[in-house]
């Protein structure tokens, strides 16, 4: 079912289910099923290209799947939460064959996530680059969106490796979000001299966006609840593990939205539209719509499971379900690529 109930809300509270009011639905198509834990998604012309986390890339042409090998110079991680996750096409992709992507990995005893690229030759992917290595890893909290900003960097969302207290440390790269230029150097204009880090004070953001303005936005996992779609600025700190929700203090930053003490989204995936932030819902087993302008948000999407990834394409909304990642119940030929008209 879909719901379109929408309801207002106060700046940094969640939203009152009970008083959504359920309107006809739009027409909900499926364009690819049988997915394998899917991750991220990408468009390049009429294809698209979805990560899944065992360590395949899905290209999907007029719904024909073709499920690309991907040769990786490490093992592969498949620890919960873990394994091929983040995935951007680079800006000149349809003549470079290239990518960026986000994988954990077993060394010897110890598990790390790295940031690299990837090119396509004869329907398979070879790791090419290595831009940055040894980002720490946990069971959980590997962070993993990449997303390429309007200024043409490489952005990278980084959990805090189940350590909270690296999330304030400035020497470290876990707990934050990175800024790099696609060579995988450091921008001379980021906040912080030789470092990478954009923003900190992040538990385990999943997701990325950016508004015409410039505006850029990020989804977070909170503590079992407390979860928060947040505007990131450079240099910021969006406080954990020392204030999270509606919780404030001097020098760091609240959310826009949070899901409250007792209710959580776990949120991944997002992109932007019209001014609204779409918001892959994993607990909330939803798509959500955040109306930055107006504070409101409703259920756009429901009754299909646990949501990893949107992406908004013309007149379009696109989301992959994540049912079969071990924590969800999977349907008949799930996962799946859904797409609904905006």
């Amino acid at each position: 079912m879909l719901l379109f109930g929408c309801s207002a809300t106060k700046h940094k509270q969640s939203e009152d289910h009970e008083n959504a009011t359920n309107l006809p639905s739009p027409k909900l198509e499926v364009i690819a099923d049988n997915l394998q834990t899917p991750w991220s998604i990408q468009k390049s012309g009429d294809a698209f290209y979805l990560t899944e986390r065992p360590g395949n890339i899905v290209k999907i042409t007029d719904r024909e799947v073709e499920r690309q090998h991907v040769e990786l110079s490490k093992e592969l991680s498949t620890a919960s939460e873990a394994g091929l996750l983040g995935f951007v096409l680079a800006p000149d992709f349809l003549e470079s064959k290239r990518a960026y992507a986000y994988y954990t990995y077993v060394d010897d005893t110890n598990q790390f996530n790295r940031i690299i690229t990837l090119t396509l030759q004869d329907n398979k992917w070879k790791e090419e680059r290595l831009l940055i290595d040894r980002i720490n890893s946990s069971s959980y909290h590997h962070g993993g969106r990449l997303k390429i900003g309007p200024d043409g960097k490489l952005y990278a969302t980084i959990g805090d490796a189940t350590q909270p207290t690296l999330a304030q440390d400035l020497s470290v790269l876990e707990g934050k979000i990175l800024r790099l230029n696609l060579d995988g150097t450091i921008p001379s204009d980021n906040p912080f001299p030789n470092s990478y880090v954009y923003s900190f004070g992040h538990r385990n953001p999943q997701g990325l966006a950016w508004a015409l303005d410039g505006k850029m936005y990020a989804s977070e996992h909170g503590n079992s609840a407390n979860d928060e779609i947040n505007e990131i600025e450079k240099g910021q700190n969006y406080g954990w593990p020392i204030i999270e929700g509606t919780e404030e203090q001097q020098g760091m930053v609240a959310p826009l939205f949070t899901s409250g003490n007792n209710n959580t989204w776990a949120p991944s995936g997002i992109d932007y539209d019209k001014g609204k932030l779409y918001v892959a819902a994993l607990r909330g087993a939803a798509v959500l719509e955040f109306n930055v302008e107006t504070n409101e948000q409703r259920e756009l999407v429901s009754d299909l499971g646990r949501i990893r990834d949107i992406f908004v394409d013309d007149k379009f909304l696109y989301f992959i379900s994540n049912n079969t990642d071990g924590r969800g119940n999977p349907r008949t030929n799930d996962d799946k690529l859904y797409r609904i008209p905006l």
